[in-house]
């Protein structure tokens, strides 16, 4: 098939789907034939398209779509939250089938019989749609875990965890199930991390289950020292312990979307990505024409000045060639900044799909949740948009489930049954500010300390001076939650601490704000691109590396007798903070020039709330450069984030100071 025409289909389907995403948003709060007739346009432009494509899947389902729109139109059925969901099951039905032709060429052998008797049946008062993906789509209906819990078990496994599957079936005659259930739960949380449990806690706590219960554990422990733990609780009839990992690696390879592409990837890459957005990412962008123009104008003024200097003489034409080169310098700046701009793409691109997850939040949670976008037009870089999908996910589903308060608790504290989530995107210099703030019940401190004091990360009287900035900062450590009890939403511990090590890696930083009652703000600030960088060029030994300028706090020189030792690492005392210290020449294997007994050059640099202090033999300045991708042979390299080329030809590498804490 000609890739052009593919390639044509792929990026117009894409919009086609997030166009049906967020007009079947609009018919579900403002019912009107407007609404209908533009649902009912991008249905059957996707199906004349598909159609001309061959990909038949795609157009029977959205044949079944226009029909059932058609009776919406003639009232003859009406619009309701179970025909919306219908719907927009089917949409991701269809987004399915479009990322496998985006994958593989061609359509997957899908069933979609399922999802066309949905559609047929025309759907008044379903209750239900975990039918919708059976069998072939292992949909998260029909799959042991929901996007979220498969990300976290690619994390432990890329961590070399074990994920243990266990099975406890009790007697008959057991009396109290529920306290049976609960020494399980307590044996186990001592080996592991508890990640999901069939049926939900909730329902194992009210006994609603018959004799059986399923938990899903991360565990360092092998699978003998589970059982031998749980064998020493009685009225339990038989334990089955399976390792998920493998088993569910198997059916990723066949039917996840997630894993397509060298399934061996998930135990070495922990970046975090969308679950429904691990596809590969779209090699195009839709740009302004006047864009364009500029570029245009610039390659042109380009092969006017290269020939300009053809035709000089080196020797008499020596200020006619300065003029020349300053005039070329001039026009590569510009140069620069243009396609910086059409790299540029605004963060709406991100936001649109979040008015579909937080009602699907609302519906899980029974809650009532308004979201409010603003600053949607603020542009980013594409290599930025691309990333910061996931990690603005988890933040919303914190405030949808931590923060915003069931409608009659909202009501008792004399506010508005209908909690709001407001999305905030500007500029700020350099760097890109989104907001992400809730006007919930904000976060217990309190709470968060004494969590904090239960999990060994501080003692009581450390606790008693933690300022709030420092309380707060334990909700982004590893494992951390305030959850009494886990639910397919949150009380995991996983979430924050994923965002945060995002945001990093991307140059970025968060920051949160808190209020009792009032609510809570997320401030992620993000540098405008990750292709070009202000850095601090340094030299180590023979060496010369570059460190961000967005990572460096200061710059110090420290008299060698003020480098202390406490256990065994250097430390320093700079205005009454105490300073690690390290070496470069040490971490980074090279022979310094230093001598031990002189003055240190000290870069000292920040992460979050923490410092440290990187030992250098000297800096050369301040510039601005271009990052370069180590390629996939060197991509894991530690302490080295990427590579520029400097005015003299050389390569120096960039530090990647975050890994270095």
């Amino acid at each position: 098939m000609n890739n052009q025409y593919l390639d044509i289909f792929l990026e117009e389907s894409k919009e086609h789907i997030q166009n049906l995403n967020s007009n079947l948003l609009e018919l579900e709060s403002n019912p009107g034939r407007e609404i209908i007739d533009e649902i009912f346009r991008s249905a059957h432009t996707l199906k004349g398209m598909s159609g001309t494509m061959g990909f038949t899947r795609i157009s029977e389902i959205t044949h079944e779509m226009e029909s059932l729109l058609q009776d919406i139109k003639n009232e003859k059925v009406y619009v309701s939250p179970e025909i919306i969901d219908t719907l927009l099951k089917s949409v991701d039905f269809l987004e399915e089938l479009i990322n496998d032709i985006a994958e593989n060429g061609q359509e997957k052998d899908r069933d979609i019989e399922v999802i066309l008797e949905k559609l047929k049946n025309k759907p008044r008062n379903l209750t239900t749609l975990i039918e919708l993906h059976k069998d072939n789509e292992k949909s998260a209906a029909n799959k042991k875990f929901n996007e979220f819990e498969e990300r976290l078990i690619k994390e432990a496994a890329g961590k070399g965890l074990l994920i243990w599957e266990i099975i406890i079936r009790l007697d008959k005659n057991c009396l109290l199930k529920s306290a049976r259930a609960f020494l399980v739960f307590k044996t186990l949380e001592t080996l592991g991390e508890i990640i999901k449990t069939i049926p939900v806690v909730q329902d194992i706590e009210d006994e609603k289950f018959d004799d059986e219960f399923v938990i899903y554990l991360i565990s360092t422990h092998q699978q003998q020292k589970l059982k031998v733990a749980l064998d020493s609780i009685s009225e339990i009839n038989e334990i089955v312990i399976n390792e998920v990992e493998q088993n569910y690696l198997e059916m990723a390879r066949e039917n996840c979307e997630e894993s397509r592409g060298n399934i061996n990837r998930i135990h070495d890459d922990q970046d975090i990505k969308p679950a429904n957005h691990l596809k590969k990412t779209s090699k195009t962008l839709r740009v302004d024409i006047e864009r364009l123009d500029n570029l245009m104008n610039l390659v042109s003024e380009l092969i006017i000045i290269k020939t300009r200097l053809d035709d000089m003489d080196e020797k008499t034409d020596g200020q006619k060639r300065r003029e020349a080169v300053e005039y070329l310098e001039r026009i590569t700046s510009s140069l620069h900044d243009a396609v910086m701009k059409v790299r540029m793409v605004p963060i709406e691109n991100v936001f649109n799909r979040f008015p579909r997850v937080v009602r699907d939040l609302a519906r899980e949670l029974s809650k009532n949740i308004d979201l409010i976008i603003e600053g949607a037009e603020t542009e980013l870089d594409r290599t930025v948009i691309d990333e910061i999908g996931d990690p603005l996910i988890h933040l919303i589903r914190n405030s949808a489930d931590h923060g915003i308060e069931a409608p009659e608790e909202r009501l008792s504290k004399g506010k508005p049954a209908t909690g709001t989530i407001k999305l905030k995107a500007y500029h700020d210099g350099n760097n890109v500010v989104i907001e992400v703030s809730d006007d919930g019940k904000g976060i217990d401190l309190k709470k968060v300390t004494k969590t904090a004091i239960d999990r060994g990360l501080i003692d009581r009287e450390q606790a008693k001076n933690l300022k709030e900035s420092e309380i707060i900062s334990f909700l982004f450590e590893p494992g951390f939650s305030t959850k009494d009890s886990v639910t397919d939403i949150s009380g995991r511990g996983v979430g924050l601490d994923v965002v945060k090590t995002k945001i990093e890696s991307l140059g970025g930083g968060i920051e949160t704000t808190t209020l009792p009652d009032q609510g809570t703000t997320f401030s992620i600030r993000l540098p405008l691109t990750l292709a070009i960088i202000q850095a601090l060029m340094v030299q180590v030994g023979e060496e010369k590396y570059a460190i961000p300028l967005s990572a460096i706090k200061e710059t110090v020189i420290v008299p060698s007798k003020d480098i202390k030792k406490v256990q065994k690492n250097e430390v320093t005392l700079l205005r009454g903070n105490v300073i690690p210290i390290l070496r470069l020449c040490e971490i980074l294997d090279i022979h310094s020039n230093n001598n031990s007994e002189e003055d240190l050059t000290v870069v000292i640099v920040k992460k979050g709330e923490r410092d440290i202090g990187l030992v250098v033999d000297g800096m050369i300045g301040q510039q601005e450069i271009v990052i370069k991708s180590l390629g996939n042979f060197l991509k894991n390299i530690q302490f080295i984030a990427g590579a520029t080329i400097l005015g003299d030809g050389k390569v120096a590498l960039i530090l990647d100071v975050n890994t270095m804490f």
